[in-house]
């Protein structure tokens, strides 16, 4: 993929990024780090204080001799910041020294992510948790902080905010300034090993890929009406799964995964995608999702990624991915991110006389793994970038829902290079508004129409 994005020579090849694995249990404790001050700790700030965020940053906490202490959090919604904060102080009671927040160090509002950062010195760490569309504000001001990020993915939903950061990386990388993505399977140990065996050819050429992602509503991927005293904006942030504007909608923010691994093994990014999706028994959900999505991707060498995606109640479970090459398969998830129980075979059937080889159990968590990796290249000062793959990950799937979206076929070309913004404002986004896309007088927002709508996702 380096011919489509050449503008940002940073680029890391995606899987030499994801592939080095470190052994972070006996690094030494960090002395010169934060424009060669003397530091004993990493500080942390957190940034969106939801499951995920409150998850990063208690893995975070719990590197292996890792000199880091949570200082600083921030969201627009109090509770939220409550209930984080809370739980994070439970689980580190026995080691309180973690856990340093007080009330002065806890923020709330649109600005609030600004104070966080402020609270921390040049080289600690911010966690970026808050829904996609703010991604390129937040990582904005890191940069100019001088801080190392990490963030959730996935990172963009549409081409101009992909412009946006693979620009910021770049800037990122001037300063020496480390950038982790939480596509957290890239470092499971097992996948990894995966990878390299397939590179090696053990199940020969890759002709094609199957994933899923099919299960009940989860988060706050379906909603009802807006309760009437809640602001527009604040509705659509706390729903954020909800809106495209915001998180991409369910394909970007959970199909990523699968879409991301799979690639992975293939060494490649699709270079096109064509779709089909629908909603079915809506009832009174207003969210602007699918219910269900039928994608295949194609390669430059013509083999493919067949995804399916579907969120309902009642109906069949799967969560897995699996490639078919001419000399055998593999299995890159099993059932779910953890554990991958990661599987090559001679066969297609993928049996159990079939089986080549198989990571051995128990294996160890990614979510984990990837911040024991991410704090090594930080105290180690190791060339660290992930957003440039972020992106392409982000872009690939962004592809995939756009063609499910509006029917048509759609390239990575034409994902990177559309116009179309979801929210170009959102960096003077208020509580007020406006916000990024409105109801109807029946409270219901704008949803795909495949067909009618040919050049954007909603009309």
């Amino acid at each position: 993929m380096s011919e489509r994005i050449e503008s940002t020579e940073n680029r890391r090849n995606f899987i030499k990024v994801a592939g080095t694995a470190s052994a972070l249990a006996a690094f030494a404790v960090p002395t010169v780090h934060a424009e060669e001050k003397e530091i004993n700790t990493i500080q942390v700030a957190l940034i969106g204080c939801g499951g995920r965020g409150s998850g990063a940053a208690a893995d975070c906490l719990r590197v292996p001799n890792g000199r880091t202490k949570l200082v600083a959090m921030a969201d627009v919604f109090q509770n939220r910041l409550d209930g984080s904060y809370q739980s994070l102080d439970r689980s580190f009671e026995s080691n309180k020294e973690k856990v340093d927040v007080p009330k002065e160090r806890q923020f709330v509002g649109f600005e609030a992510y600004k104070s966080a950062m402020d609270a921390l010195n040049p080289g600690d760490v911010v966690i970026l948790a808050t829904p996609l569309a703010f991604r390129w504000v937040h990582y904005t001001y890191a940069i100019e902080k001088g801080l190392n990020v990490f963030m959730e993915k996935p990172v963009i939903a549409d081409g101009p905010s992909a412009k946006r950061m693979l620009a910021l990386a770049a800037k990122a990388d001037e300063k020496n300034l480390k950038s982790a993505v939480g596509l957290m399977v890239r470092h499971c140990r097992g996948r990894q090993e995966l990878h390299k065996r397939i590179q090696d050819g053990e199940i020969g050429d890759i002709i094609t890929m199957r994933a899923y992602r099919m299960h009940g509503p989860v988060a706050s991927a379906f909603s009802t009406r807006k309760p009437e005293d809640k602001p527009e904006v604040m509705f659509q942030i706390e729903r954020f799964h909800s809106f495209l504007w915001a998180s991409g909608g369910c394909f970007s923010d959970f199909y990523i995964h699968q879409i991301d691994e799979t690639s992975w093994m293939k060494n490649a990014w699709p270079v096109k995608a064509q779709a089909l999706g629908g909603r079915h028994y809506r009832e009174d959900f207003i969210d602007q999702n699918f219910d269900t999505y039928a994608v295949e991707y194609t390669y430059d060498d013509g083999s493919k990624l067949f995804f399916d995606g579907r969120t309902m109640i009642g109906c069949r479970n799967d969560m897995s991915s699996t490639v078919h090459g001419s000399k055998g398969s593999a299995i890159v998830s099993t059932s779910g991110h953890t554990p991958g129980k990661v599987r090559t075979f001679s066969g297609q059937n993928q049996n159990r006389r079939e089986v080549t080889w198989a990571w051995p159990q128990p294996e160890e968590n990614p979510y984990q793994l990837e911040w024991n990796d991410f704090i090594d290249a930080i105290v180690n000062n190791k060339p660290y970038n992930e957003v440039p793959r972020g992106v392409e990950a982000s872009l690939v799937t962004s592809m995939g829902r756009m063609a499910a979206h509006t029917g048509q076929e759609i390239t990575y070309e034409q994902m990177l290079n559309c116009e179309h913004e979801f929210a170009p404002n959102v960096d003077k986004l208020t509580e007020d508004g406006p916000a990024p896309v409105m109801p109807d007088e029946n409270g219901r927002y704008p949803v795909p129409m495949p067909g009618k709508n040919r050049d954007r996702e909603f009309g």
